[in-house]
C-alpha cells in the first residue's frame, strides 16, 4: 500500500475534522431548518395595538401568509418596549419568535438606561431594516396657533404649563420634543404614554396639548379636526404631507429626526431559518402591495440587509448618545 504523502495526509485530516463537526450538530436542528416553518411565526411589538408599527406589520403579514404561513402580532406595551424586547431575546431560537425593532430600543436606550437587559448587537440577528419615518408635532385645535412661529411665542408666554406627549421616553418622540424646547427657548414639559394610541387619545382630548407623532400617525388623526400638525422632522417636507414645512426650513436646523423599524430573530437561531427569513422579509418589502400601505401611512419602504442594519444602528447610537448627553437625558422608567 502506497504510504500517504504529506500532503494527502494534511487533507485527510481536514476531512476527518469536517465529518467530526457536521456530527457535532443536533438533528433536530437540521430537521427545522428543513421543515421552516411548520406553525405560525409570532412577532413582538413594544407598544398597545392600533399603532404604525401594527400597520408595517400587518401589510408584511399579508405578502408573506402565501410562503411562511401565519404572521400573529403579538402586542407587548410597557416599559417602553423594552418588556417585548425581553422577550424575544429569551425565546426559543427557532424562528417562531420575532422581533419589531425600533430606533429606540436598539439605539437610543443603550444610552438611555443605565442598566439595560439586553444587548442590540449581541443579543439578536438582524433580519432587515424595513421602513422609515419622520415625525410631526401635533397640537390641540383649541392651542392658539396655526404656525410653528405662533406656536413658539404662544409656549414661551406659557412658561411651563405647555406638555408634549411622546410615545416612550428615550425615544424619538421624546427627543424630538427636548430638541425643540432647546433650539426654541422653550419650557414644555415632557409626558411619556406608553405608546402612540393613547397619546393620540389625549392629544385629540386636549390633556396634552402637543404630541410628536409619526407622520402617519398624526395623519390617522387629521380627518376628525381635533388636531393640527404644525411641522414635520425630516430634511425635507414629507411626501404624505406636502403643505407642512419642515423644523430645518423654519429655522431650526438642529431639530431633524427620523425613525425605523426592523425585523430581528434571537441569537443563536440557525442560519438557514435566518436566511429564510431575510430573503421572504426582503420580497415582502419590495413588493408593490406593502410599498403601497407603507407610502400610505407616511413610512418609506427601505429593505436594507444585516450589514446596511448593522451600520445605521452604529451611526444612531453614537448620534443619539451625543445627544442625551447635551440634555443630560437618564431613562427612570
Amino acid at each position: 500500500m502506497t504510504p500517504h504523502t504529506p500532503l494527502e495526509q494534511q487533507r485527510r485530516r481536514k476531512v476527518l475534522a469536517s465529518i467530526g463537526a457536521l456530527a457535532l450538530v443536533p438533528v433536530s436542528l437540521v430537521a427545522r431548518a428543513d421543515t421552516y416553518p411548520s406553525r405560525p411565526i409570532r412577532v413582538l411589538i413594544g407598544v398597545p395595538a392600533g399603532g404604525t408599527q401594527d400597520v408595517l406589520t400587518r401589510a408584511m403579514a399579508d405578502s408573506l401568509r402565501s410562503t411562511l404561513g401565519p404572521i400573529i402580532l403579538d402586542n407587548r406595551g410597557g416599559a417602553a418596549g423594552r418588556i417585548a424586547v425581553d422577550v424575544v431575546k429569551n425565546a426559543e431560537p427557532d424562528g417562531y419568535t420575532l422581533l419589531l425593532g425600533t430606533a429606540g430600543m436598539m439605539t437610543m436606550f443603550p444610552s438611555a438606561y443605565k442598566s439595560l437587559s439586553y444587548d442590540p448587537v449581541k443579543d439578536f440577528i438582524p433580519i432587515i431594516n424595513a421602513a422609515s419615518f419622520e415625525l410631526a408635532m401635533t397640537v390641540h385645535k383649541d392651542v392658539p396657533a396655526t404656525t410653528l412661529a405662533e406656536f413658539v411665542t404662544w409656549a414661551k408666554a406659557q412658561g411651563n404649563k405647555v406638555s408634549f406627549a411622546s410615545y416612550g421616553a428615550g425615544t424619538p418622540s421624546h427627543f424630538l420634543g427636548e430638541m425643540l424646547n432647546r433650539a426654541a427657548g422653550l419650557q414644555m414639559v415632557h409626558v411619556p404614554y406608553r405608546g402612540s394610541t393613547p397619546a393620540r387619545q389625549d392629544v385629540m382630548g386636549g390633556q396634552v396639548q402637543v404630541y410628536f407623532d409619526t407622520v402617519g400617525g398624526a395623519i390617522t388623526m387629521l380627518p376628525g379636526g381635533r388636531i393640527k400638525v404644525l411641522a414635520t422632522s425630516g430634511a425635507k417636507r414629507s411626501p404624505p404631507m406636502p403643505a407642512v414645512p419642515t423644523f430645518v426650513e423654519l429655522g431650526y436646523r438642529e431639530v431633524i429626526a427620523a425613525a425605523w423599524f426592523s425585523y430581528y430573530a434571537p441569537a443563536k437561531t440557525p442560519k438557514l431559518i435566518v436566511e429564510r427569513l431575510r430573503a421572504e422579509f426582503t420580497r415582502a418589502v419590495n413588493s408593490r402591495e406593502v410599498r403601497q400601505q407603507l407610502i400610505v401611512n407616511g413610512m418609506y419602504p427601505v429593505g436594507d440587509g444585516p450589514e446596511l442594519l448593522l451600520k445605521t444602528m452604529r451611526e444612531d447610537t453614537d448620534r443619539w448618545a451625543k445627544i442625551m448627553k447635551a440634555t443630560n437625558f437618564v431613562a427612570t422608567d
